[in-house]
């Protein structure tokens, strides 16, 4: 439920926060619920020349949450869920980058949420736009992994344990 990207092609470059999101789709009662995290932060070294070499490193502020009923965006901070007062960023470290061919890479690294942190890998596009770069991906992640939703919240009947976390980072040099 969380997490974000930008990528820097030879010079350091920023996210353009209009073009760029993090949304996260999860199902309650087998009804597909799509989120947004309003605020984040990336910073991606992004060589195109040589992919292994690119690193990323994402954080998502766990307070900017915005689910469609208002009334949820303060219960998913509490403890149970996202535990955003001891645990108030949810941080991706890339730890490797893999050529698919082109336009594609393969991410691995370290995902941390609510203290936990686990060995994630996932492919995501690459395009050119503008003078900078498009970076499109989906992370699938299980939520009771991270300790989100503990308590009678770990029942998947009512909340289903799939979570997918969905990036659009664009950056501009």
């Amino acid at each position: 439920m969380l997490m974000s990207f930008c990528i820097v092609a030879a010079t350091p470059a920023g996210i353009d926060n209009t073009k760029s999101s993090i949304n996260f789709v999860f199902k309650q009662m087998e009804v597909p619920v799509q989120a947004k995290f309003k605020k984040f932060q990336a910073s991606i070294d992004y060589n195109q020349n040589k992919p292994e070499a690119s690193t990323a490193k994402v954080e998502i502020d766990l307070n900017s949450v915005d689910l469609p009923a208002p009334e949820y965006n303060q219960e998913v901070l509490k403890k149970e869920w996202f535990n955003a007062a001891q645990f108030p960023k949810a941080i991706f470290t890339s730890t490797g980058m893999k050529s698919l061919g082109a336009g594609k890479l393969e991410a691995t690294g370290n995902l941390s949420i609510k203290g936990k942190s686990i060995v994630v890998k996932f492919p995501l596009t690459i395009k050119p736009e503008g003078k900078g770069f498009n970076f499109e991906g989906t992370l699938p992640i299980k939520r009771l992994q991270f300790n989100i939703g503990e308590g009678e919240w770990k029942d998947t009947s009512m909340v289903a344990d799939d979570v997918l976390i969905k990036f659009k980072v664009v950056t501009n040099p």
